[in-house]
């Protein structure tokens, strides 16, 4: 099998889903005593939280590319960034390496091309929401995103930094993504992006008004498999 590296802390909630996940999926393909040979890069949080100016992404930027080439130089074949909002410096930290980066919004672009799927919402952190460098990927494999409500963009804020990203699931978070969710398939989505690890705390990714692309765990999947097949 060959070795994964990966850029984490980004919560460290999300880097625990990562490596549960990665480790199942291999296990499930492989041997059930199989288990993925991964690098871990655990960043301090709370030193790339509420970006917000062009500096802090610089700031963040610099500091992935960092840790993408300790990944590299102790021997990572390739790497993958533990979260959705930060592929916002994708471009700059893929160009710090020699080894490839697997982008999430590409994954899930073409799993939702692969079931044939036109019209989604995409729910996640502000930029993700809001900002070209996620939506365009999805757009690209022929996905029709309707504008995010600006209501929704602070409320989930509010939950995903506030509560979830410690690791804290409320009744209230649970109630209000289930109403964004069955409002959206009102206004006629057909598919809901969970564009945000921690979301999968409060959304029953499984059974649900509509279905449900969870992009960590499509993330996942895509590494181990990349995994595996060395």
């Amino acid at each position: 099998m060959r070795k994964l590296g990966m850029i984490g802390g980004m919560s460290w909630v999300s880097t625990h889903t990562y490596y549960e996940c990665i480790n199942r999926y291999v296990q499930k393909r492989t041997s059930p005593m199989s288990s993925a040979p991964l690098l871990i890069e655990s960043l301090d949080f709370a030193q790339l939280y509420g970006l917000r100016e062009a500096s802090d992404w610089q700031r963040a930027a610099q500091t992935l590319s960092e840790s993408a080439k300790r990944l590299e130089g102790a021997g990572a074949e390739q790497i993958i960034i533990c979260a959705n909002s930060m592929h916002r410096v994708y471009d700059d930290v893929a160009a710090s390496v020699s080894v490839p980066i697997l982008h999430i919004a590409e994954c899930v672009g073409e799993r939702m091309a692969k079931d044939g799927v036109k019209n989604a919402a995409l729910i996640g952190t502000r930029n993700v929401m809001t900002e070209s460098f996620y939506r365009e990927r999805l757009v690209k494999h022929g996905v029709d995103l309707p504008a995010p409500e600006v209501q929704n963009v602070e409320l989930l804020d509010r939950y995903i930094y506030e509560e979830l990203m410690v690791g804290k699931a409320t009744r209230d978070a649970e109630r209000a993504l289930k109403t964004i969710i069955t409002k959206k398939a009102q206004d006629g989505a057909k598919a809901i992006v969970l564009a945000c690890t921690e979301l999968e705390l409060v959304v029953d990714t499984r059974a649900n008004v509509l279905p449900i692309y969870d992009s960590a765990r499509i993330h996942c999947e895509a590494a181990a498999e990349w995994i595996i097949a060395g």
